[in-house]
């Protein structure tokens, strides 16, 4: 079961505490003191942009594995949520070395960009903004081209500050498929964080099956646990189709073709009381497609983002806004709350064809 950080960054006393955060993640993910020390400049960073310029927000930090030339490569996630003003400005406070605060560290958030091995932001004034940071061993400048295909991002956010969250996700790309799993262990803390953990593993065992027999071998991996509900779709690469299966409350909406569809999951529990039958959709994967699979801890009338802008941009930042957007100080979550999505192919979406 993997370390989740989740800090409510109220004031500046809590920037040290990010900082803090940011350095023991780096340090699970087994970073050189080098990118430690990068991962908790890009923290103290994000953080001290809430309190300058977003009247507070929350940090999350995840560790999650990027795509890499031989496989996965363990990477810190700093997700920055708030609901402040927005920037006025994006692209000039994406210049390196941009800042407008005088107690400022005068890296910007430019040069958190470039030293980063991931970094994405979206901002609407009025609604505040969200930014992402994965570090790892690799700056973007020396990051490898990305693999051809669709694109997956997550992330995972405990309930109350807790150390681990009963939710997880992961993905395993095989043979021209790509699969994403979501899990929510029953409950929450830590015996929840053994179950969902425990469908991690067995993902990476048989990623390489079809939706339905992935579930049956989860099925009997969890019998030891407390179980869970878990969500798997699965991108053909070859046929451009998604094919997804899930038991439980597992929430799913695909977008395709400009419109939202729900994806129902069948009752029952995976490691406990598996249906005797699991249905199976398949629907075509359209240039302009993004699947969101979440946990129950997200509101179920939450609404779908809609700006073309932020549908194309990271897996991750999509569904950090989803998540955003879903709760406030007045709705907080009441649960671990996780979203994962499945994004198209940059090079291939329709939003960026050039005439």
């Amino acid at each position: 079961m993997s370390r989740v950080w989740d800090i409510p960054v109220h004031d500046s006393t809590r920037v040290r505490d990010v900082r803090v955060a940011a350095e023991a993640a780096g340090a699970r993910a087994g970073l050189d003191p080098h990118r430690i020390a990068v991962a908790a400049l890009v923290a103290t960073e994000l953080a001290t942009n809430l309190v300058k310029h977003a009247d507070g927000g929350r940090i999350a930090i995840n560790l999650v594995q990027r795509p890499a030339p031989d496989g996965q490569m363990p990477s810190v996630q700093l997700v920055s949520l708030d609901h402040g003003p927005g920037i006025a400005d994006v692209e000039a406070a994406l210049r390196d070395g941009h800042t407008t605060a005088p107690a400022s560290l005068g890296a910007g958030l430019g040069t958190c960009s470039r030293i980063s091995s991931d970094f994405d932001l979206h901002s609407v004034r009025g609604r505040g903004t969200v930014a992402i940071a994965r570090i790892d061993q690799t700056p973007a400048a020396r990051r490898s081209p990305p693999a051809s295909g669709p694109r997956v991002g997550g992330v995972n956010i405990p309930l109350a500050q807790a150390e681990y969250s009963g939710d997880a996700w992961s993905w395993v790309r095989t043979r021209g498929r790509l699969t994403l799993m979501l899990a929510d262990g029953l409950g929450h803390g830590a015996k929840a964080a053994q179950a969902s953990g425990a469908a991690v593993e067995e993902l990476h065992r048989t990623g390489h099956l079809p939706p339905v027999e992935i579930l049956r071998h989860l099925n009997t991996a969890l019998r030891p646990t407390r179980g869970a509900a878990v969500a798997v779709a699965q991108m053909d690469m070859d046929t451009d189709q998604l094919r997804f299966a899930g038991i439980g409350n597992i929430g799913a909406r695909l977008h395709s073709d400009g419109a939202w569809q729900p994806l129902v999951s069948h009752p029952g529990i995976v490691g406990s009381q598996f249906p005797a039958g699991v249905p199976l959709h398949r629907l075509p994967w359209r240039p302009d497609s993004l699947l969101v699979l979440h946990s129950d801890g997200l509101p179920s009338r939450w609404n779908p983002p809609g700006d073309p802008g932020l549908l194309r941009c990271d897996p991750a930042l999509v569904a950090a806004a989803v998540l955003r957007d879903a709760s406030s100080a007045a709705r907080p979550v009441r649960d671990d709350t996780s979203v994962a999505v499945l994004a198209p192919d940059r090079r291939t979406c329709a939003h960026d064809r050039r005439p």
